[in-house]
């Protein structure tokens, strides 16, 4: 009998091992995978911020009287590239809604001065900042799919007790940016 409740416990041990191991190893790779993916974000957001010099110079050859607007632009992708390789996904959401707002301001130039708007350095600006945020649209969609599948983990059982032990918590959606 004493045998019988020994090897119970024992195989009931081994069990919780088990347990505890799979759920560490899982919430684990579920956090690795949301830091990739906020790293695929970083990636499109410094390619975009990357495009801004170019953009401000473009539009400065043909409407070199609008600095305000190419200054700010200018701030507001220098804000980006900051936020980029920051913690925050608060930070990096504010800085992408100041410079989607002042980029829209810089392209809407291309419709003020018609020699600007059919200059193919600006065409092909147009097109590349098109490009980088289709990508990024993706990569926030993939994060927060990734930050969906991570919450979920923790608050069900029985991994929400393995979770303190993994040091994973809850992680933060990334909000599409508002344009101010």
């Amino acid at each position: 009998m004493v045998r019988a409740v020994l090897v119970l416990v024992l195989l009931l041990a081994v069990a919780v091992l088990v347990v505890i191991v799979v759920g560490y190893n899982k919430l684990k790779s579920a956090d690795l995978r949301v830091s990739e993916a906020l790293s695929g974000i970083d990636v499109e957001l410094t390619r975009r911020a990357s495009l801004i010099p170019s953009l401000v110079h473009t539009v400065g050859t043909f409407a070199a009287h609008e600095q305000v607007v190419l200054d700010r632009v200018a701030r507001a992708g220098a804000a980006l590239d900051a936020a980029a390789g920051g913690a925050s996904v608060t930070q990096r959401s504010a800085a992408e809604s100041q410079l989607d707002s002042a980029v829209g301001r810089v392209l809407a130039l291309g419709q003020s001065y018609p020699q600007l708007g059919s200059s193919n350095n600006f065409l092909n600006l147009q097109q590349n900042l098109t490009d980088t945020e289709n990508k990024l649209a993706f990569a926030r969609q993939y994060y927060n799919d990734a930050v969906a599948g991570v919450n979920r983990l923790i608050t069900t059982m029985p991994w929400m007790f393995v979770a303190p032990i993994a040091g994973v918590s809850e992680r933060e959606f990334y909000q599409t940016p508002r344009l101010t």
